[in-house]
């Protein structure tokens, strides 16, 4: 009877540890996948951190209303060779975002790209090539 106990405390110890990886987030279920929206808007923060960046932005709507966005990248490790940094942006700076929306409609999305102040463009996303590389951004800050 011990034996079976233990083997099945075993059991339950293992499915355990291999179901955290389940907990992931990584499902791209939430954005509209393929929609493109372009918005240009003064930033509040800029959070560099894992799991994912977010920046946060005011822009007016097309009836003129302020609306409080919230726009997330990948983690920094995946977004440093891009070019970005946590000096990317700082607050009050006005920016140009093209991003996949989420589904609801809500002012959310996963941003593919910014315009900087200065006119630089930084890329994010698989379909981007690293900062530095041949066909690639050049690097900045």
């Amino acid at each position: 009877m011990t034996k079976t106990r233990a083997t099945a405390f075993t059991a339950a110890v293992g499915l355990l540890i291999l179901s955290g990886p389940l907990l992931a987030h990584h499902a791209n279920a939430i954005f509209d996948v393929g929609k493109r929206v372009t918005v240009t808007g003064t930033v509040t923060e800029w959070f560099w951190a894992n799991p994912h960046c977010l920046l946060r932005f005011d822009a007016k709507d097309d009836k003129g209303q302020m609306v409080h966005w919230v726009a997330e990248t990948q983690a920094p490790p995946n977004m440093i060779p891009f070019g970005w940094s946590k000096l990317s942006f700082k607050a009050g700076d006005v920016v140009t975002l093209t991003l996949e929306p989420v589904k609801s409609g809500q002012a959310l999305g996963r941003i593919l790209q910014a315009v900087l102040p200065d006119g630089t463009t930084l890329v994010a996303g698989a379909t981007a090539v690293p900062a530095g590389t041949a066909g690639g951004p050049p690097p900045t800050r």
